[in-house]
């Protein structure tokens, strides 16, 4: 007699590909209407389910948690960041984490150079005066932004993406500073130019641009603080495609009403989906709808470690992308 297979709840609408396999793979439950589930329908999912597949926009804390069923054994996220998912309760109660690194490096960092040359540039600027007919023809002073070659980047976090995003700095003449929990190897090091900063407050108050590739952990809340956001340059810009939380998203605001920092290139947001209408009335920033690693082809690299996390952990084997308390 064939194993049952696993049930499997599946949170958010995945690309086709990536749903047709796990309906040949598992018992797979999909959203088809592609509606954020509410609390009650997430512990439904919980009490049921053996493995769930979330995504960022899910919020599985302890609440959630504290109502799952006996047959959960598996959080496989659709998402690099955990910050969604109660890891150490999870872990706990005996429920494994997964997530799926690395397939979004080169999307996020593509991403985060488009907002690095956009806002010094003024790009959203340039095509709101064509949308609304405000051209006159081209001046020598008109529209002056500030060129990025031979500016000083300063990195918040050099993981994978950091890395990625210092490599196309690079090509564009940037020189790269960084600073870390740890320091990177010194063949990274030597292969990027890169300088470190053990002080977050020293690197800050030098750079001519500011990259976050940090996740959101109690300990990175609001890192980039009113303090902090204050030894910056009035002529520097600050680029976000990691997550909302670690910029005091009001201090950033009164310090570019205030002149006192030059833009933003924000992907992410505080308080997603909604956006600060003081934000949105600024033309000193270019904001996006947090689509920092949304290609085709990194939505469905995605969903096939998803499949990977799952099917080798229903083979009695450690998945590859577990997530540990400890590595947070």
């Amino acid at each position: 007699m064939p194993r049952k297979k696993p049930l499997v709840v599946v949170t958010r609408k995945l690309p086709d590909v990536v749903e047709t396999r796990m309906r040949e793979l598992f018992e797979t439950r999909l959203n088809e209407a592609d509606r954020p589930l509410s609390q009650a329908e997430l512990v439904e999912a919980v009490k049921t389910a053996d493995v769930v597949v979330p995504t960022v926009t899910d919020r599985i804390d302890s609440a959630v948690l504290s109502q799952a069923g006996p047959n959960l054994k598996l959080i496989a996220n659709f998402g690099n960041g955990v910050d969604n998912i109660d890891v150490i309760t999870a872990n706990n109660r005996g429920i494994t984490v997964t997530n799926t690194p690395g397939v979004l490096t080169e999307d996020t960092a593509d991403m985060t150079m488009a907002l690095m040359l956009g806002v010094p540039r003024r790009i959203a600027e340039g095509i709101k005066v064509l949308e609304h007919g405000e051209w006159g023809g081209w001046s020598p002073t008109w529209m002056l932004g500030r060129r990025i070659w031979g500016k000083r980047l300063g990195i918040i976090g050099m993981g994978r993406i950091g890395q990625a995003v210092a490599r196309r700095a690079k090509a564009f003449g940037m020189s790269i500073h960084y600073h870390n929990r740890r320091r990177v190897s010194e063949a990274v090091e030597e292969s990027l130019e890169a300088t470190y900063w053990e002080s977050l407050d020293q690197m800050l108050a030098r750079m001519d641009v500011v990259s976050i590739h940090c996740p959101h952990t109690p300990a990175t809340y609001h890192l980039l603080s009113a303090r902090r956001l204050k030894l910056m340059k009035p002529e520097a810009y600050i680029v976000n495609t990691a997550r909302g939380e670690v910029i005091d998203e009001a201090a950033l605001i009164r310090q570019l009403d205030a002149g006192q920092l030059a833009g933003a290139g924000l992907d992410v947001f505080e308080h997603e989906p909604a956006v600060n209408p003081k934000l949105v009335a600024s033309n000193k920033v270019v904001l996006l709808p947090h689509m920092g690693s949304a290609t085709v082809e990194g939505r469905v690299d995605m969903g096939e470690k998803v499949i990977i996390n799952i099917k080798t952990f229903m083979d009695g084997h450690r998945p590859p992308d577990r997530v540990l308390p400890s590595m947070l």
